[in-house]
């Protein structure tokens, strides 16, 4: 199978490592810019191009997408196009997606949004505890994700790239991306609550800090806080169940759960390798990138759509109008 990367910035050099470890090497680098070229060309000897329709002419049979968010649409209507297979990074923009929807559906090929989380180890435990019952009925969780964004790319500027634009700002971008596994884990959200602001010195006009509740069909409560202000990186995870609590954290790479009568039982979870600065290993970003080949080949039944990932982020848009409306949304789930 022949692959175009589109995009060769962190996540763009990392699905190469991903193909390359599932031993796929007939692999294309598309990137604008001609130092980033170079650089996958260096590191993993591929072919680049910085002219997409050169890009094309490989007759590429599988596209991924990893350009910031507000260019994946673009990318994905070229893959449509041609009818080449695509895979985009996590969502934050959702213009001309329904667009999307319909083109997809008439084009036969498969296209596949990122859904990277509910393949880390951490969350396959915390499900596979919740599925054997171990803290009966799960009421109530709480949960951090937070990460001071001049650390996210540490070998360039904050302010130069997309994190830092209002439309595809950090905070922005991280809470579909944590929605899309809290909803596999919890179920349907019926409702939301939130406030976010800005509330650093950070040198860019975004807000840095979201804190949301969340009422789940079930009758779970979520409270989620995410931000890129704390200087120590946090993913942590509460659950407070019937009969039991289950706690996480990921950069322990630890998932603990205690009940009366058996007390603590603490699980150590693997991520696989992980690159230099780097937060997170490789293993998830591998598996999703192996179930979109499965996918392609019709071995599995694709593992998450368009249509799951538009729902997200018109949870994300209600969690927006309920910080600027001062009220509770309810989630339109049909």
């Amino acid at each position: 199978m022949k692959f175009l990367v589109v995009g060769l910035g962190s996540m763009g050099k990392r699905r190469i490592r991903n193909l390359l470890q599932l031993n796929e090497k007939n692999i294309t680098g598309f990137d604008v810019s001609n130092d980033r070229c170079t650089e996958a060309y260096q590191k993993y000897g591929i072919r680049t191009s910085t002219d997409i329709n050169d890009a094309l002419r490989e007759k590429p049979d599988a596209m991924i997408i990893s350009t910031p968010p507000d260019l994946h649409m673009k990318y994905a209507q070229i893959a449509i196009e041609n009818k080449i297979h695509f895979f985009t990074e996590a969502s934050v923009v959702k213009d001309n997606m329904e667009k999307l929807l319909e083109d997809l559906r008439k084009s036969g090929i498969i296209g596949l949004p990122s859904c990277t989380f509910r393949y880390h180890p951490i969350v396959i435990q915390v499900r596979k505890i919740l599925e054997d019952n171990m803290i009966g009925k799960p009421l109530a969780f709480l949960y951090h994700s937070g990460q001071y964004l001049p650390d996210w790319h540490p070998w360039e500027d904050y302010r130069g790239y997309y994190v830092s634009k209002r439309n595809t700002g950090a905070c922005r971008e991280i809470v579909p991306f944590e929605l899309v596994w809290l909803t596999a884990v919890f179920g349907q959200i019926d409702y939301v609550t939130a406030i976010k602001a800005k509330v650093s010195n950070l040198e860019v006009d975004i807000d840095d800090i979201y804190n949301v509740l969340l009422q789940f069909k079930n009758g779970i409560q979520g409270n989620i806080t995410v931000d890129v202000i704390t200087r120590v990186p946090y993913r942590q995870l509460k659950i407070l169940g019937e009969n039991g609590v289950i706690t996480a954290d990921w950069l322990e790479r630890i998932v603990s759960y205690y009940t009366k009568e058996i007390g603590w039982n603490n699980v150590k979870v693997g991520d696989g390798i992980k690159e230099k600065n780097y937060i997170y290993g490789e293993s998830m970003y591998v598996k999703e990138i192996d179930n979109f080949l499965k996918s392609i080949r019709k071995e599995i039944s694709q593992p998450y759509t368009y249509d799951e990932d538009l729902k997200i982020l018109n949870i994300l848009e209600a969690i927006e109008i309920s910080n600027d409306s001062g009220y509770r949304q309810a989630i339109k789930n049909d």
